[in-house]
């Protein structure tokens, strides 16, 4: 398959998944907090519903300068928090694509969803996440989400 072909699929089962997850639990209306220390994350919507589940960290985008950088070599990010990342790095070496093996780019903010995508989809992650921090956007790839009623 070619990678543009691999791409869309990965973006469309994405996609698809945060339908799903918006849904059920209101995922572009909720509020998050991550403890990196445990690699969880935790969304509070705004039905009262809390959904929290193990996070991994594809990389950042800073939005001031457009630069992406991959939470495989982030000073940032713990190693346990890194292993989708890492897995898209390898996946990368294997297939030759530049841009999933250099450490620091020059993106827009779509790439950035391209790149989580692809972990998503490589490490059969439930879904992502575009968690805003300041000036940088943090995008993850979390597992299987247990739901609470608050």
């Amino acid at each position: 398959m070619k990678y543009t072909d691999f791409l869309a699929q990965c973006t469309e089962e994405l996609r698809l998944k945060t339908e799903a997850h918006d849904g059920i639990w209101q995922l572009s209306q909720a509020d998050w907090d991550a403890d990196l220390d445990a690699g969880t994350i935790t969304f509070r919507a705004p039905n009262g519903m809390v959904a929290t589940g193990p996070l991994q960290i594809i990389g950042t985008f800073n939005t001031l300068d457009s630069t992406w950088l991959w939470g495989w070599d982030h000073p940032s990010v713990p190693e346990h928090c890194a292993v989708h990342a890492k897995q898209v790095f390898d996946f990368g070496q294997e297939k030759g694509i530049h841009e999933l093996t250099t450490r620091k780019l020059i993106v827009d903010e779509t790439n950035c969803w391209e790149f989580t995508a692809i972990a998503c989809k490589l490490c059969e992650a439930q879904g992502a996440y575009r968690a805003p921090s300041d000036t940088t956007l943090i995008f993850l790839t979390f597992g299987d989400i247990q739901l609470s009623q608050i």
